[in-house]
């Protein structure tokens, strides 16, 4: 504070300085105002005002987190959207079945982000992941015959931007699976989906029941397989284990809960 107040007598004219300072266990920024280069100084006294600006700070500080927040947000889904449209275009085998897909895909997404975009103020952001697993795995059960038929049972925890994103793909990729070949796939399948927190892992089981007989495939070499794998290693730190029993298949996810919380 010495220094700017020293640096100001060399300004000709009015200066405007801002510094914080410790008041109690709290910091403040305070705004210096006055006339630079000993303008108007009576005697050895120098004449100013001093305001509390530490709401405007705080204020610019948020808007400039928030602009690098949204600006990194939407690198990130111009990412995920290109990698998207080049695994749905070689996935299927029609305009309107790649426009369908895609635009189930998309909407995965964006309805995650809805529960976890930023708010003002600071606060936390995060959503519960029973209410992103619901609203993920709704439209499946929008579909007539499928209603009623996908139940959730997670335990109460909060899941963070990265991880509601890298967890909509991997839901949707085995929601997708099902309704193609498993258990939705069949008006009398069923669809549950549980989760228990292990110390710092949490582990997601998506169990399937009632679909036609399951036939372990040779290998998982799809595209959405391996964006499944993928996602689940190099985002949530975790892995992805199928278990193809013939009644239906049974996957089990594990993550890491610090990485599912960001």
């Amino acid at each position: 504070m010495r220094a700017a107040f020293a640096a100001t007598r060399a300004i000709v004219g009015p200066y405007e300085i801002d510094f914080r300072i410790i008041a109690g266990n709290y910091v403040r920024w305070i705004s210096a105002r006055g006339q630079g280069d000993d303008a108007d100084i009576e005697g050895r006294t120098m004449f100013g005002i001093f305001l509390d600006v530490t709401g405007r700070k705080q204020a610019e500080e948020a808007h400039e987190l928030l602009a690098g927040e949204m600006s990194h947000r939407v690198k990130n889904l111009l990412s995920i959207a290109t990698g998207l449209t080049m695994i749905t275009s070689r996935s299927t085998e029609t305009a309107a079945e790649m426009a369908k897909e895609l635009t189930t895909r998309l909407s995965a997404l964006g309805r995650a982000h809805d529960l976890v975009r930023p708010v003002p103020g600071g606060q936390e952001n995060g959503a519960l992941l029973g209410d992103l697993l619901t609203i993920l795995l709704a439209p499946y059960d929008d579909m007539g015959a499928f209603s009623g038929r996908i139940r959730v049972s997670v335990p109460r925890m909060s899941v963070g931007e990265a991880g509601a994103t890298a967890l909509a793909m991997v839901l949707h990729e085995l929601a997708t699976n099902s309704v193609k070949y498993g258990a939705l796939s069949d008006p009398s399948g069923t669809l549950d989906v549980a989760a228990v927190s292990e110390n710092n892992e949490v582990v997601v089981v998506w169990t399937e029941r009632g679909g036609p007989p399951v036939v372990a495939p040779s290998e998982l070499s799809g595209f959405g397989s391996k964006l499944l794998r993928r996602t689940m290693t190099s985002q949530l730190n975790g892995s992805v284990e199928h278990d193809w029993c013939e009644q239906g298949v049974v996957v089990t996810l594990r993550m890491d809960k610090d990485r599912l919380a960001l």
